[in-house]
């Protein structure tokens, strides 16, 4: 099963730090035309569409976040270099000499700097970077600054996605990755006329990269009976792993996950997860996240009740980097084992 690349691309490219989703939330919306029976904005800016089901007795919820780790404006300096904060989790040695995209009135290409090499001091040499230590260059005086950058602007990674083999290789796979997946599981379920089981709520979520805050909100509103987090996963297959580091591998099917450091998903979703793939010969591993969360803990929890969660997972190298990378063929898996998940959910065992 091919993906759909050119889409994947322009999701992954689409600037969205956590609180400043317009764009991709706009892509959400042109995208999403056609493929739900409604589709509605709360008041945080999630997007959720509702597919309706064989049957409406219980729902169904899928959260896909669509923000990104990025960075928000909080100095402008007398000769126009831009501190800043990050907003979401990031390796400090990853951001050198990096592009990134200032969000002003305009959007502005600048770089990352920090001091050189050359400079350092055999102390500075052996300290470990730090956040502190990097500013952003636009090539601009203070005065151009000025006129298109404010305090507070966000700031997202520049990176064109690129295949590479038979992977896909951009920034913020995390986790447009799984918003291209939900979005082609509606158009899987449209294509083939198949209805999902029961009213089926496709949440695009914003802000989980600081908390989950979104999800909690779109979990309170919908009051899912069944949940199924979206999110990448970490794949340390690479050299200097060992086995019980690894997680996933890229290459070995979607990732069925069983617990992170926010959930324990629900032993009767794993089991039915589990046979739902082998019924539709669905190549999957098994994920068990040692540290890290994903908004399958807000469609868990913040239901009265709770509600039966699990989560498919999309194995990713390089996870909060710029050069994030998943596999063609999982991206594929992961759409065929949550469009029969959600059309499935009736033929689960669900009593205790």
């Amino acid at each position: 099963m091919p993906i759909d690349v050119p889409l994947l691309a322009r999701i992954c490219e689409s600037p969205g730090a956590p609180g400043f989703e317009k764009q991709i939330r706009k892509l959400v919306l042109s995208e999403l035309k056609g493929l739900a029976d409604s589709v509605s904005t709360d008041n945080m800016g999630n997007v959720i569409a509702l597919k309706k089901g064989r049957s409406s007795k219980k729902k169904t919820m899928v959260a896909a976040h669509m923000d990104e780790i990025g960075f928000i404006v909080t100095h402008i300096d007398d000769k126009g270099f831009i501190r800043f904060n990050p907003v979401g989790g990031f390796d400090p040695k990853t951001l050198s000499s990096q592009r990134v995209i200032i969000h002003g009135k305009k959007d502005i290409l600048g770089v990352m700097g920090s001091k050189p090499i050359h400079i350092m001091s055999p102390e500075e040499r052996g300290k470990k970077a730090e956040i502190k230590h990097f500013f952003i260059d636009t090539g601009m005086s203070k005065q151009d600054v000025d006129k298109l950058i404010s305090i507070g602007d966000s700031v997202t990674r520049y990176t064109e996605l690129k295949e590479m083999g038979e992977c896909v290789n951009a920034k913020s796979l995390d986790n447009r990755v799984s918003v291209f997946v939900l979005l082609e599981t509606l158009r899987a379920l449209k294509k083939s006329k198949k209805k999902p089981a029961y009213d089926f709520y496709a949440a695009f979520t914003v802000q989980e990269e600081v908390g989950l805050r979104g999800a909690h909100v779109a979990a309170l509103q919908v009051k899912p009976d069944f949940g199924f987090g979206l999110d990448t996963t970490i794949a340390y297959d690479v050299p200097g792993s060992v086995p019980q580091e690894r997680c996933t591998a890229l290459g070995e099917g979607a990732a069925i996950k069983l617990m992170d450091s926010s959930v324990i998903c629900d032993y009767r979703m794993i089991a039915y997860m589990k046979e739902v793939a082998k019924r539709n010969k669905i190549k999957w591993q098994p994920e068990i996240l040692a540290a890290g969360g994903t908004d399958t803990a807000s469609l868990q929890r913040m239901v009265p009740g709770g509600s039966i969660s699990g989560a498919v997972s999309i194995p990713t190298r390089h996870i909060h980097q710029t050069i994030e990378m998943s596999h063609k063929e999982d991206i594929a898996a992961c759409i065929k084992l949550l469009t029969a998940c959600v059309c499935e959910l009736d033929q689960g065992k669900w009593a205790f």
